[in-house]
């Protein structure tokens, strides 16, 4: 039996789309399509929709709660995460800072993007 290879696509509702997209850009590079109704990026193979959620949707994200906790973008090495690091810097993102992963014992860095979601960026090695 094959299984799949990789992720194709991932889709996120969120309140201000204009907000999200400023946001990625500085962590992801230029969106690859932006319309009226939707930004996308691309990260590896796998694509990244922001959609706008509807005028009735609950916009207290929590990462808690069922779904989503978090979305964690992979890295080959310290250097790289270092990099991401000045770039969120210099972008005035919060962020945690360079931290230890205490299960894996990988480095991380954590932000939350301006729904709320958190976002990481974490060093596999270069086996990714």
């Amino acid at each position: 039996m094959r299984y799949p290879g990789f992720i194709d696509h991932l889709v996120f509702r969120v309140p201000d789309l204009r907000r999200i997209e400023t946001f990625y850009t500085s962590l992801l590079g230029p969106p690859i399509e932006t319309t009226a109704t939707s930004v996308m990026f691309r990260t590896g193979p796998t694509r990244i929709f922001f959609t706008k959620a509807g005028p009735d949707a609950d916009s207290n994200y929590d990462k808690e709660n069922t779904g989503l906790n978090h979305l964690a973008f992979g890295l080959r090495a310290l250097a790289e995460l270092e990099e991401v690091r000045d770039r969120l810097d210099r972008a005035q993102i919060r962020h945690s800072g360079i931290g230890k992963d205490r299960y894996g014992h990988r480095d991380y860095i954590w932000m939350d993007d301006p729904a709320g979601m958190r976002v990481e960026f974490y060093v596999r090695g270069p086996e990714v």
